[in-house]
């Protein structure tokens, strides 16, 4: 794709914000901003109040979490007028939401992990200990509306479920319950939208014990990467098939990512979550699929910048 830098004028890269994930997005705007530097974009990190006064013509959303990823900063540069990159403001907000995501994958016929929904109405004890009866053990629990692994627990006994849940009530008011899926845990990137929207190479994640937390994905040397993923081609194009499908549900466009898991027993891949914008670390894993189909870092954060777009505008096309 031939890209003329210039041509996207003055663009801002959003980084940082107030959510839980500050760290991390702190990091990937480091990087996005280095990148995009690099290939000639008038490039510059700021704030949404700058946005406006200071005259960009285009924002990189490198937010991460609670009002970066779920809607919020997407309405509010809808109202400001500058085209961002990612998904638009509903597809953020369900997408954050990995209770409504679920809900909208089952009604497509999309195969994801049993759940329970704890409201904040119904976590008392006797409820929260029905749920091992329902989803059997080991069973994940985690807030909703978090991302990078942060509030989450594998319980692995009934004495250790009210625990999990008061963990993920520090995060989230509701409490997300979730079938766990024994066998490997992949990830697969989305670039672009509708029916144009293509797959990118599948990652296999293979960390310590299975343990793929917020340390594992940010920071550890000792969590691998597989890309190409050494699955055999027809998991692989299902895996792609899934997440293209997973994204167009929830009317996703620009990039995403969808985590899945793959089970041993009988290799049926399941869907977990969508992420509208992951993360661009020295650790993620878009940038690790990219390259395997080409792109480099730079050429990456050029092209999605280039697709940045607004809601309102797709409806005056």
């Amino acid at each position: 794709m031939n890209i003329d830098p210039k041509a996207l004028g003055r663009t801002a890269v959003l980084m940082g914000g107030s959510s839980a994930e500050r760290e991390v997005s702190l990091m990937s705007g480091t990087g996005v901003l280095a990148a995009l530097r690099s290939v000639g974009v008038d490039a510059s990190a700021c704030d949404l109040a700058e946005l406006r006064r200071d005259g960009y013509s285009r924002v990189f959303v490198a937010l991460h979490g609670r009002h970066g990823e779920d809607g919020t900063v997407q309405g509010a540069l809808e109202l400001l007028g500058i085209p961002y990159t990612g998904s638009g403001v509903m597809a953020s907000a369900i997408a954050m939401d990995k209770v409504m995501t679920k809900r909208v994958w089952l009604a497509e016929g999309l195969p994801t992990p049993r759940f329970a929904w704890l409201a904040p109405g119904a976590q008392a004890r006797e409820q929260i200990m029905r749920v091992p009866d329902e989803l059997g053990l080991p069973v994940i629990v985690k807030p909703p509306r978090e991302g990078s692994s942060i509030g989450i627990s594998k319980v692995q006994g009934y004495s250790q479920m009210q625990d999990a849940v008061q963990l993920a009530a520090r995060y989230d008011a509701d409490v997300l319950c979730e079938e766990f899926i024994e066998g490997l845990e992949v990830t697969c990137p989305v670039i672009g939208n509708g029916s144009s929207a293509r797959a990118l190479p599948v990652v296999r994640i293979e960390a310590p014990d299975g343990n793929y937390d917020y340390e594992h994905k940010y920071f550890s040397e000792d969590t691998g990467y597989r890309c190409p993923s050494g699955l055999p081609a027809a998991e692989e194009a299902e895996v792609q098939r899934l997440t293209l499908a997973a994204y167009r549900a929830l009317g996703c466009r620009g990039w995403g990512r969808a985590d899945l898991m793959i089970r041993a027993a009988d290799r049926k891949p399941f869907l977990l979550e969508m992420n509208t914008s992951p993360g661009m670390t020295g650790h993620s894993l878009v940038p690790i699929s990219a390259r395997a189909a080409g792109l480099s870092y730079e050429q990456l954060c050029l092209q999605l910048l280039a697709a940045a777009s607004l809601d309102s505008a797709r409806g005056e096309a």
